[in-house]
């Protein structure tokens, strides 16, 4: 393993999630545009890829491309499924999930990651109709995240999720840059 590389960067290569409240209507539909877009991006990135290529990490010790994949499947369906408790119950406090422990699952570790790609693009139209529906007053309906003892509003977690795309896109295109040799 090579150890010239700086471990943080190489986590996280767009930079650690920037604070997304106070969003603007503007940051709003610009995150929602990443969103959006996010399913064909993935697609795009790993379609042709071989199974070789699918168990290339992004870091030392880190996620292999089809973890990232399978990751990404189910962080936003979570993700979805926050939203809609936000939206139909007064300040929720939602499920988190032990998401490195999911990552070692069978299907979180499947070399066939066509699957999460179908969830990504289901998941993401539903959200993406829902997000675009959103008044103002619904984008400031909140839910709490225990995990950090957190009370976040739909606006910045969708700030947070545009991030999240965009980081792990970030880390499928590392790991395909370094051929996972770390």
């Amino acid at each position: 393993m090579k150890t010239n590389f700086d471990l943080e960067k190489l986590k996280f290569p767009i930079g650690k999630c920037p604070k997304t409240d106070d969003a603007s209507p503007n940051d709003v539909a610009t995150w929602i545009a990443t969103i959006e877009q996010f399913p064909a991006k993935i697609k795009n990135l790993t379609s042709n890829l071989s199974d070789e290529e699918l168990n290339w990490i992004y870091r030392p010790y880190g996620w292999s491309i089809k973890q990232v994949v399978h990751h990404c499947a189910d962080s936003h369906i979570n993700s979805f499924i926050r939203f809609k408790l936000a939206l139909t119950e007064d300040v929720p406090t939602i499920k988190p999930y032990e998401e490195q422990l999911w990552a070692e699952l069978v299907d979180g570790n499947s070399n066939a990651i066509s699957p999460s790609i179908q969830i990504i693009e289901g998941v993401h139209a539903r959200w993406v109709l829902l997000l675009k529906s959103l008044k103002e007053n619904e984008l400031k309906r909140q839910f709490i995240h225990p995990a950090n003892i957190k009370i976040l509003s739909l606006d910045e977690t969708i700030g947070v999720y545009a991030w999240h795309c965009n980081h792990h896109l970030a880390h499928i295109e590392q790991a395909l840059k370094y051929k996972g040799q770390f």
